[in-house]
């Protein structure tokens, strides 16, 4: 796999002969699995990833925390570490990047594939200057130096809203905010120019105003460059503000994949309802919220057939020996569930009501 330089040839189209083709999709994740050591051998705790993700496309995760969410995307990048057993295919416009040595791989990481991290004060480097972080990944990515790299760093820093940025190119991050942190984060995924941004919970801990400044900047960030996004959230409402189609997941599967709007209006697994039933709503009649009973079961001590058997209340004896198929549900919409014939009712009791109300 040749890679050319980032921002200086024809971008994703340089990566391989002949794909130009419209119907390859950008990022793909095809049968990805991932397993973690433990004490009687490697413990599954995503199987089966089926995701892809189009030119330009807005694609959001969601799902309770311990869903497998970040680890997908991290585990896919190879970010997790040794001892971590992946199998499927990561095709980065169609070419399966889970087979390139560590030093090609480093490339794709922040010149093709950008990534903006769940907790920035962490992420950042405590005993650099801002400055000197921004420039380090000009230089590996992009090959500026000197002069020309400092000018394109002022540049991000205004480009993500942070002004007076000849100071604030000489500053630490502990001199920043979490929201100014967050800003230099979205700016060290731009830097290499990337095709796809990956961002993991980019608005955790931010203050309402903040997080909607965040979200503001990405969406136009997306606007200006035609970069594809992946938006990794647990909050399915700040998914809904920025995606065009949704996949939840739980237990480390995928449960259900929708256009958003679709998604919105008429979830058909229960999961999906569940999540729905607990958000607030700032029109219509005030309703009492409904969470979804019990936990996301531990990757060693998964139930037998569906994940999410012991938390619904559709759940049948099948459901409890029988692993559901992620199959189609209605048009360009799938979903991960043996009883969809009993989901399949009208739009708005399905965004309201609880889980419990379709048994």
């Amino acid at each position: 796999m040749t890679l050319p330089t980032p921002g200086d040839g024809p971008g994703m189209a340089a990566l391989l002969p002949g794909m130009q083709a419209p119907t390859t999709p950008l990022l793909a994740l095809d049968r990805f699995s991932v397993a973690f050591p433990g004490a009687n051998g490697p413990v599954p705790v995503v199987c089966g990833i089926e995701l892809s993700l189009a030119p330009g496309e807005a694609l959001g995760i969601v799902g309770e925390s311990g869903c497998g969410k970040s680890v997908t995307w991290l585990a896919a990048l190879r970010l997790l570490g040794r001892g971590v057993v992946t199998s499927g295919e990561v095709r980065l416009g169609g070419e399966d990047i889970t087979r390139l040595p560590e030093r090609t791989l480093a490339r794709v990481r922040g010149g093709w594939i950008g990534l903006i991290f769940q907790d920035p004060t962490s992420s950042l480097n405590p005993v650099q200057r801002i400055g000197t972080q921004l420039i380090e990944v000009l230089r590996l990515h992009r090959g500026l130096r000197g002069d020309a790299a400092r000018r394109e760093a002022l540049r991000l820093l205004d480009r993500v809203g942070i002004a007076d940025a000849p100071r604030r190119l000489r500053q630490y991050p502990h001199e920043f905010s979490g929201g100014m942190n967050q800003r230099v984060m979205i700016a060290l995924a731009l830097a290499g120019e990337p095709e796809v941004l990956i961002a993991d919970e980019p608005t955790t801990a931010l203050d309402a105003t903040i997080q909607a400044q965040i979200l503001d900047l990405i969406r136009d960030i997306r606007r200006d460059s035609g970069m594809g996004l992946v938006l990794i959230s647990h909050d399915i409402g700040v998914v809904a503000d920025l995606c065009d189609r949704v996949a939840v997941m739980y237990a480390g599967r995928v449960v259900e994949t929708a256009a958003t709007q679709d998604l919105l209006g008429r979830p058909r697994h229960p999961y999906t309802r569940g999540l729905l039933a607990a958000m607030p709503t700032l029109g219509g009649p005030r309703q009492r919220l409904t969470p979804i009973a019990g936990t996301v079961p531990a990757p060693d001590r998964m139930p037998p057939g569906c994940a999410f058997a012991p938390r619904c209340s559709l759940a049948i004896d099948a459901c409890r020996t029988q692993t559901p198929a992620l199959v189609l549900a209605a048009q360009d919409q799938r979903a991960a569930c043996l009883r969809l014939s009993e989901t399949a009712i009208a739009p708005a009791a399905a965004a309201t009501a609880p889980v419990g109300a379709f048994a």
